[in-house]
């Protein structure tokens, strides 16, 4: 098995505007990158970046919400499941323009007071739509547990409960 490298767009080469960072990640030799959130960057600016530099995005966020007010991920928040579902037909826009086969499905914060179980019922539903609609396409909806310390109060932080 070969061992390949991603460059992660949104945290490195950050001396450079993000639509500069292709060139610099192919320029230090990688094929492949990810970043967080790509939404900055029209589809077609997108593609032409990635397929002007040579490169393959393998993975990148579904749209979190709105990050300046503090959302990190829609899928787990009661009440936002249009927004969840309007950010997955987006997100998916994005992986068909740009050939990316993986996104990742951010759970959101657990606000103060709210119901646990009732978030984990909205996550597990919202969790298998965005599934359902990425299959379509052959693309693969992925979790990820981050920590309490990176991200305070997200819904999921335990690898056990992610499976």
């Amino acid at each position: 098995m070969t061992l390949r490298l991603a460059a992660n767009l949104s945290t490195m080469f950050t001396s450079q505007a993000f639509s500069g960072r292709f060139a610099a990640a192919r320029d230090a030799g990688f094929d492949l990158v990810e970043f967080q959130f790509p939404y900055e960057m029209a589809l077609t600016d997108l593609a032409k970046k990635l397929g002007g530099a040579g490169l393959e995005a393998v993975l990148f966020n579904m749209p979190p919400g709105n990050w300046e007010a503090g959302d990190r991920g829609l899928a787990a928040i009661p009440g936002r499941e249009a927004e969840f579902r309007e950010s997955v037909a987006f997100a998916l826009e994005y992986a068909a323009a740009t050939g990316v086969a993986k996104l990742h499905c951010m759970a959101g914060i657990v606000s103060e007071g709210a119901d646990r179980e009732l978030m984990r019922d909205t996550f597990c539903r919202n969790l298998s739509h965005a599934a359902t609609e990425a299959r379509k396409m052959a693309v693969e909806v992925l979790v990820e547990p981050i920590n309490q310390v990176s991200v305070p109060g997200y819904f999921l932080s335990d690898f056990n409960e992610a499976l």
